[in-house]
C-alpha cells in the first residue's frame, strides 16, 4: 500500500546521517576535563620535594641541612660508607679528618635522590642522627674507623 506522496527519500530518516553525533564528543570532553582536574588536585596534594640546602664539615663527620625531613638509608660498600637520601641537591665533594687520616666525601645524584659517599684508606663505619632545628632538618653523620 502506497501513501499519497511519492517516495523520493526527502521525508524519511536516512541510515547514514551526515550530521555527526555529539554524544562521543561529549563523553571525550568529559573524560578530558576529569583527567585535567585530577592532575591539578594531584599537584596540589603532592608533598614538596626535600632539598639539601647546606653541608657543614666537622671533625669526624658532616652536618647536612634540609628544608624537610628526608628518607635516609645507610649502606656499607666494601669499607666505604654511603647514605642514600630521598632529597634533591647539587653534587659536591670534599675531605674531612678522622683521627688525623683523610676521608673523602662526595654528594652524587642518583635515581632515588642524593647519595653521600665516604671513602678512606681503611674501612669506615658510620652513624646518623636527624632532628628538627628551627623549622629545618639537621642530619648529623659521624664516622669511625673499624
Amino acid at each position: 500500500m502506497r501513501g499519497p506522496e511519492p517516495e523520493d527519500g526527502r521525508h524519511s530518516t536516512p541510515v547514514d546521517d551526515p550530521r555527526p553525533s555529539l554524544w562521543p564528543r561529549f563523553l571525550f570532553s568529559l573524560a578530558l576535563f576529569g583527567l585535567l582536574v585530577g592532575m591539578m588536585i594531584g599537584r596540589l596534594t603532592a608533598p614538596e620535594p626535600v632539598h639539601l640546602e647546606r653541608i657543614e664539615v666537622h671533625e669526624g663527620g658532616l652536618v647536612l641541612w634540609f628544608d624537610h625531613e628526608p628518607q635516609v638509608r645507610a649502606e656499607a660498600l666494601e669499607g666505604a660508607y654511603a647514605l642514600v637520601l630521598g632529597a634533591d641537591g647539587q653534587t659536591a665533594r670534599g675531605q674531612l679528618a678522622l683521627d688525623a687520616a683523610p676521608v673523602s666525601w662526595k654528594v652524587l645524584r642518583s635515581n632515588e635522590g642524593v647519595m653521600v659517599r665516604f671513602v678512606a684508606a681503611r674501612p669506615l663505619r658510620g652513624e646518623w642522627h636527624g632532628a628538627e632545628v628551627g623549622g629545618r632538618w639537621r642530619l648529623d653523620v659521624s664516622l669511625s674507623a673499624e
